[in-house]
This record gives structure tokens, sequence and C-alpha cells, in this order.
């Protein structure tokens, strides 16, 4: 099994999906590691990309680990949280991982490991994000994206708030997961309006604690200031340093 990563990391199958991880520097992971690390999304062919190299290489100096699993274009249907289950049992059983990673989305991400963290609360200990999708109805659009869940247009659009994050968020407001999103003014595809702002509109209604930095005229780019953001550097690097001390 083969996959082209930013930086040297192990590449192999959990049921059947293609999943990376990429270790800290300091040698062997113990029995009982208890690492702390980043869940990265979207795991697809390419990414991550060379554009997260800088903050992989931040996150690795400061002791956590960087995975990924490859649940294809899943729009966050169910059976890509299946996956995602079945990647983070093993990370935790067989890997030494920490039981509450700090998830990393970049944009259709978004919607992959939003529709997993509202199932599995206990299981986050924070959500950084860059540009991320929050809602299928705005990006893919419910045409798109409505076969990846088995369901008609129609059918999706009526079951919609079963599968939009946005409208999900009370499980994750309960056990106070903060929320740290990077999305530009002038993104036409994929709007802050029906993403990012109102994903943490909502979240911040219900309590939960939640930062939105929006850099004025950057789109859905590669504009370095996304990569090279160090407030969302230390939000994930303290998120998940702080969930693996209180295992």
């Amino acid at each position: 099994m083969e996959k082209s990563l930013p930086l040297p990391g192990q590449v192999f199958a959990v049921d059947g999906l293609t999943a990376f991880l990429i270790t800290p520097p300091a040698g062997p992971i113990p029995p009982q590691g208890n690492v702390p690390w980043v869940w990265y999304a979207p795991t697809l062919p390419g990414l991550p990309g060379e554009e997260e190299r800088w903050m992989f290489t931040q996150f690795l100096s400061a002791g956590l680990a960087v995975a990924g699993v490859d649940v294809g274009e899943s729009f966050g249907n169910v059976a890509g949280r299946a996956g995602f289950s079945a990647f983070y049992r093993y990370l935790v059983q067989e890997r030494s991982m920490a039981r509450r990673p700090c998830l990393l989305a970049r944009s259709r991400g978004g919607l992959m490991l939003y529709n997993w963290a509202v199932e599995n609360p206990g299981a986050v200990a924070g959500i950084a994000a860059i540009y991320p999708v929050c809602n299928p109805a705005s990006w893919p659009g419910l045409a798109q994206a409505s076969p990846a869940y088995g369901l008609s247009e129609a059918d999706m659009a009526r079951h919609l708030d079963q599968h939009n994050p946005v409208a999900r968020l009370v499980p994750l407001s309960q056990a106070r997961v903060p929320l740290f999103h990077l999305h530009g003014d002038q993104d036409t595809v994929v709007p802050l309006a029906e993403n990012s702002a109102a994903l943490v509109a909502r979240y911040r209604a219900l309590g939960g604690p939640a930062t939105l930095l929006v850099p004025p005229g950057q789109g859905h780019s590669m504009w370095e200031g996304f990569f090279h953001c160090q407030e969302l550097v230390d939000f994930v690097i303290d998120c998940a340093v702080k969930a693996s001390g209180s295992q």
C-alpha cells in the first residue's frame, strides 16, 4: 500500500482503507504511550499535501503524532463515519494513541470529521478547521451529496438535519469541545456565511467555546496564511496535549 506524505510516516490498511501515521521523532512509542495526536481529514489521494508540512512539523516538534484515513469522497456519510470509527479504535487500542485527539479539517474534511465528532464527543479534544465544509447543502450541494448517502435529492433535503453538522452540534457543545475555524471572507467555493460563520454562531448559541478568524480578502485558496497560522497550531497542540494528560 502506497501513499505520498509531506513528511516521513507509516502507511497501512485499516479495514481495507488506506491510513497513515506520522510519529514524533522522540523515539519508539511505548506500549501504553497515550500519545497525543492530530487527526487530519480529508486523506484523499494527494492529501495531506505539501501545504500541511509546516503545521505537521510544529505538531511533531511538540510531541504530537499526525494521522488520517482515506474513506473516499464520503461527504460525511454513514459509511465514512464507520471507517473513521474503525481507524480510531485501531490507533487507540493497537498504536497507543490517546483517546481524545484534536481533529484538523481542511475543506471537505469538515463534513467528514464533524459528522463523526458529533456522534463521538467524548473522543474529541478539539476541532481546528481551515475553510471547512460545514453544510452539505452549501457544498457539494444535495444533488451531488445524496448518492453518497444512498438517498434521493428530495430525501436528502428532508433528512438534512441528520447529516448537516450545523444542525448536529448539541453533543459537542454539551461536552464543551473547543472549536477554532480559519475561513476567508471571499470564499466562493465554501462560502463563509453558510459554513464556518453559521456553525460557529450556532455553537456559541448552544454555549460552546468557538473561535473564528476571518482573513480579509481571502478565498478558497492555497494562501500561505491558512497553512502557517500560529494561532491554529497553538490551539491544536494545547487541546491534544491537555487531553492526553487527562485520559
